[in-house]
């Protein structure tokens, strides 16, 4: 994704371009436990439109993952990550950050989280089964501005990253490594972006079988990770250092 004033990706855009399979319309409440079994199983949730009421599941043929031990970090974006340019902060502020996935987007006007999705991830959040990174910027009045974010969900040692969204120059950006590193400090093994897109292909996303992604999966979320909303920064900051020398 190439940098812009006001910007929203998912970390998995792009249904209609990936090999996918639709599983089912919703023809049925839609629970947060089901949901968890959903993505225990490899499935997702996706609704056709912002104001549509249908929620598809969908299975990919190919799946997005984002190796947690190679990570590409520019040079540049680790400079701006660690510069204290923006804040990182996690669970403060969910809501507002799965509403700036929402909006309206500079060169689209529509995206796949309608009403009954975000009370979805809602309700995940408030189980504390969904989380959300935000990126603050100190405003004209010294206050803390929101610009970025994203939010997904965990569950053992496997993260299912949503969207993200950025309403300053490399908000999401910083979001994303601020998230690698989080994981890779918590124990997580598995960093699930839906789709493969040129945005997360910089940052080493690769595309794997529907079979391969599942037994990824299935070892994955039988692990544990606990997750932390304030992890000790030290450590985080180590983590994003060791980006720049990937292990794989």
């Amino acid at each position: 994704m190439a940098p812009m004033r006001r910007s929203q990706t998912s970390l998995a855009p792009g249904a209609e371009a990936a090999h996918t399979r639709l599983v089912s319309r919703r023809q049925f409440e839609i629970t947060p436990d089901l949901m968890l079994r959903a993505y225990r199983a490899g499935l997702f949730p996706m609704a056709e439109s912002r104001r549509g009421e249908r929620l598809y599941w969908l299975d990919p043929e190919l799946r997005g993952v984002l190796p947690l031990d190679g990570f590409h970090l520019p040079r540049r974006l680790a400079r701006t990550t660690l510069s204290g340019m923006y804040e990182v902060t996690s669970n403060r502020a969910f809501a507002a950050v799965v509403g700036g996935c929402a909006a309206p987007a500079e060169g689209r006007g529509d995206t796949w989280i309608n009403g009954e999705i975000e009370r979805l991830f809602g309700a995940l959040h408030a189980d504390g089964h969904a989380h959300s990174l935000e990126v603050w910027q100190r405003g004209e009045a010294g206050t803390p501005e929101l610009v970025g974010g994203l939010y997904g969900v965990a569950l053992g040692a496997a993260f299912f990253g949503e969207s993200m969204f950025s309403r300053a120059r490399d908000a999401s950006k910083v979001a994303l490594v601020h998230l690698v590193a989080r994981l890779r400090l918590l124990g997580f093994r598995l960093l699930d972006t839906q789709f493969q897109t040129g945005h997360l292909a910089q940052f080493g996303c690769v595309e794997v079988p529907r079979a391969t992604y599942k037994r990824m999966l299935s070892q994955a979320v039988e692990l544990s990770a606990p997750w932390s909303d304030q992890p000790d920064p030290r450590l985080v900051e180590n983590e994003i250092l060791a980006l720049r020398h990937p292990t794989a």
